[in-house]
């Protein structure tokens, strides 16, 4: 049957055969989206530069103003998506970030309330590196979910892989989003502790010095005896000297994402400090957060804005 040959333009639509009526509806199609290909073209040429325009910018955004970078990443992985659930009716996503919302709140108020306790610092690390721990644990059982599905281990249950699968994608989901979030709050809730523990300014000039036997993340001795008040636990000694409880070090380097020592900021190196090879992983994991965060935060909001573009120009 040839679509492009004419259809008789003296019989109603009614006295078509099927086969004539199929290629009048295709011709008329034909019509409707004619010249379109030129503007579908026009739309993929905006998208991509407006993509590579973004990076540029966002780029050097975080590279000339961190701080301000940060914060608005952190406001759009915070409000994007439950705006998106609320949208769509997601009651359970709704629950769960509020839940997380409330909880965090009450350690940020504590991470920035002034004077500082000396109990905080320990108390900001080990809620976010709970939240870490279980964002990990259940990316980890998501992505197995997703490889048994994927050999049809599902089938020895009597599941439907969809069935699997959907929850699949929901521990994967739930694990990466909440940790990048929790990673993002930490950072924030670092900073701003950073201006209660710093022993310098920003000038470099010294305000206090380090006590000997002294913590310089939590303030606490590092070994104490039965009648001293202090933290009794391992300690971390850092290449430029300086010792601290490890608890309190890994919290402020690998959670709080602060890879200088907190007194004198020297340079901390993440590989020599994680020696376990079970700790490994970790690392590779924060780095996939990073990159998770560019397609909740930002990647909607180039959507938005290339969508913009495209009305200004009329590619509706």
């Amino acid at each position: 049957m040839d679509l492009h040959s004419p259809v008789d333009p003296n019989k109603t639509y009614e006295e078509l055969t099927p086969e004539e009526r199929h290629r009048y509806d295709h011709q008329k199609l034909h019509e409707l989206h004619r010249g379109h290909e030129s503007m579908h073209t026009t739309m993929i040429l905006i998208l991509i530069g407006t993509l590579v325009v973004a990076q540029i910018v966002v780029m050097e955004w975080k590279k000339r103003h961190y701080r301000s970078y940060s914060f608005f990443t952190m406001l759009a992985m915070w409000s994007i998506p439950v705006l998106m659930a609320a949208n769509n009716r997601w009651w359970r996503f709704i629950f769960i970030w509020s839940t997380f919302t409330l909880l965090t709140a009450v350690v940020i108020r504590k991470s920035t309330t002034r004077p500082m306790s000396v109990t905080t610092p320990r108390l900001v690390y080990k809620w976010f590196y709970l939240i870490y721990k279980v964002s990990y644990l259940l990316g980890i059982l998501g992505y197995v979910l997703m490889m048994l599905t994927f050999f049809g281990l599902n089938l020895a249950f009597g599941q439907k892989p969809q069935d699997w699968m959907d929850v699949a994608l929901k521990l994967l989901f739930y694990g990466l989003y909440f940790g990048v979030l929790g990673r993002d709050v930490a950072e924030y809730c670092t900073d701003k502790m950073a201006a209660s523990i710093g022993y310098y300014t920003q000038e470099g000039m010294p305000t206090r010095q380090l006590d000997n036997n002294v913590c310089a993340v939590c303030g606490n001795q590092l070994l104490v005896d039965v009648d001293q008040e202090g933290v009794l636990e391992n300690t971390y000694k850092l290449t430029c000297g300086h010792v601290f409880h490890e608890f309190c070090i890994r919290g402020w380097c690998i959670v709080g994402k602060k890879q200088t020592c907190p007194y004198c900021k020297e340079k901390v190196d993440l590989k020599r400090m994680i020696t376990n090879p079970w700790d490994r992983p970790h690392i590779l994991y924060g780095q996939l957060l990073d990159w998770i965060r560019w397609l909740v935060a930002w990647q909607p909001l180039i959507m938005f804005l290339t969508q913009g573009i495209n009305w200004l120009f009329g590619l509706e």
